[in-house]
């Protein structure tokens, strides 16, 4: 019993070292963010911008930090926990080599056909191209842009790879911290080396694949300490790394479903008006915000943990492990997303409302803000949910979840587009992480991996009835745009700050009468 609590305070302990981390690593995305908007604010250079950094992140999903980590982490814990040094050695430089020269591939080809698939994945821009219209230069600079930034690729799958060897050995902040640093690279970039340069554009797109070798140099170090690297090798016939790819690949699409959806919406949303794409690129940063640091942070640390326990002979320590995420998951994701929505003009104006970024911009952004954070909850229990599965090696049963979140997305963008314009791209994006979500919970429970218990359906509803109670006192208490507008800036962010630690001792309050304790999350029984 003792054991199985030091475990669960250990978890506990690795989480918040690694969502400090993140934290950390988020606020600089956010500087990195504001720098950006005061350059390029919401208009046709930040369309393209974020065109050519979204296609290779997409790619990032794919190859590195979801589908790849999730078959990685357990079949390296396996080989940790019950080979010898040497087979595990040989399994890393294998994978390694492997996965380095695929992406290697990978980044050559896209930097040749830039141009299909800017007019694959920008296809509005790509048919007024050929029709003369006057966005059809929008095609050929993002062609430009998106042959700079492909590199960025290849040095962030191999960082990623490394990130998620340190975590197997609970090195968890330093994995956590790298992302820092393409962060520095950009603000860097963004307010001293720009304003030297028209092109602003170009500025950042190098900056972007300089800022993905700065993370591996960095990171590099750290694993070498462990003394498990030798020189990478090509392998497909490695009993290990077969195991790999072979859960990989499923698990490609079950962790790049949400990014999908936004590579959709990117697609339609490049026939629509100039703006738009920067509208739905800013509205999901805030998204990534909370995502990041909780979300991110506690399937990390969870997936290892599970991975580390054998299921067949301790199925209740397994449930209970992964409940414990799930609660801890929507005691910091509801709050977050009701609290987003109360605040979400006042914390558009106060993070980018300069430079470019005007009044205008704030109001279009807060709209699909508030139709994107709706589905806050659904994607950040997504991402701990699918670990239940990852953990086993099972992959293709979250593909399938998966796959039908993808259709759903389709589906809803088809619909709500032309009524809801960019909104409805949001909008389909948040109920289709809600079908993810339920589709999940359903296998879990069908399969009995996990169910929700009478406890924790009551957890749940101390923290949504605390979360609401905070949400009408911030709508009571908020200023209308025009009053957050007028103030200075600082003056703006003394009173966010204000209504943000308000809002918080609100919701601990409530939910502390509610009968909260917080043994319920350090001193569950696992």
């Amino acid at each position: 019993m003792n054991n199985k609590v030091e475990k669960k305070s250990r978890l506990l302990s690795f989480g918040m070292i690694n969502a400090s981390a993140t934290f950390l690593s988020r606020i600089l995305g956010m500087v990195r963010d504001i720098a950006i908007a005061s350059i390029l604010g919401a208009s046709l250079a930040s369309d393209i911008f974020f065109f050519a950094n979204r296609i290779p992140n997409f790619f990032r999903r794919l190859f590195a930090e979801g589908a790849f980590a999730q078959a990685f982490v357990p079949v390296m814990t396996e080989y940790k926990k019950h080979k010898s040094q040497s087979e595990l050695k040989e399994l890393l430089s294998k994978t390694l080599g492997t996965l380095s020269f695929v992406v290697l591939i990978v980044c050559i080809v896209g930097m040749l056909l830039a141009p299909v698939i800017t007019a694959i994945f920008g296809y509005g821009w790509f048919k007024a191209y050929l029709d003369n219209a006057k966005d059809g230069f929008k095609f050929l600079e993002a062609s430009d842009l998106l042959r700079i930034t492909f590199p960025y690729l290849f040095f962030i799958t191999v960082t990623a790879l490394f990130s998620s060897l340190l975590n197997i050995y609970s090195k968890f902040a330093v994995s956590a911290m790298t992302p820092c640093l393409l962060n520095i690279t950009l603000i860097i970039a963004a307010y001293y080396v720009s304003p030297y340069f028209e092109d602003k554009n170009k500025v950042l797109a190098y900056a972007m694949s300089i800022g993905g070798l700065v993370q591996l140099l960095f990171i590099l170090p750290f694993v070498l300490k462990l003394k498990i690297l030798t020189l990478p090798k090509i392998s497909l016939k490695h009993e290990g790394v077969q195991r790999i790819y072979k859960l990989m690949l499923p698990g490609i699409l079950s962790v790049s479903a949400s990014q999908l959806n936004l590579l959709v919406n990117t697609v339609l949303a490049s026939f629509l008006a100039t703006g738009s794409i920067s509208y739905l690129y800013y509205s999901d940063r805030l998204l990534e915000f909370p995502i990041g640091i909780f979300a991110v942070a506690i399937s990390t640390v969870i997936l290892p943990a599970l991975s580390a326990i054998d299921f067949k002979t301790n199925k209740q320590h397994y449930q209970n492990t992964l409940d414990w995420g799930v609660r801890l998951v929507l005691l910091l994701g509801i709050p977050s997303m009701i609290g987003i929505i109360c605040l979400a003009q006042p914390i558009l104006r106060v993070l980018f409302m300069r430079g470019q970024f005007t009044q205008e911009h704030v109001l279009m952004s807060s709209a699909s803000l508030l139709a994107s954070v709706s589905g806050l909850c659904a994607i950040m229990l997504v991402r701990v949910l699918v670990q239940g599965f990852a953990a086993i090696q099972d992959t293709k049963t979250p593909v399938k979840c998966a796959i039908s979140a993808i259709f759903a997305n389709i589906i809803f963008n088809l619909i709500l587009i032309y009524p809801l314009n960019y909104i409805g791209l949001a909008l389909s994006t948040a109920l289709a992480a809600f079908v993810n979500c339920f589709l999940l919970l359903y296998l879990l429970h069908k399969r009995q991996i996990y169910k929700f218990t009478k406890k924790s359906l009551l957890f749940i509803l101390r923290v949504l009835i605390a979360a609401l109670i905070m949400g009408v006192a911030l709508t009571y208490f908020n200023f209308t745009l025009d009053i957050w507008t007028s103030f200075s800036t600082l003056t703006a962010i003394m009173y966010l700050t204000a209504f943000i630690i308000g809002g918080a001792l609100c919701f601990s309050i409530c939910l502390f009468v509610l009968g909260f304790r917080l043994n319920m999350i350090t001193k569950t029984n696992l």
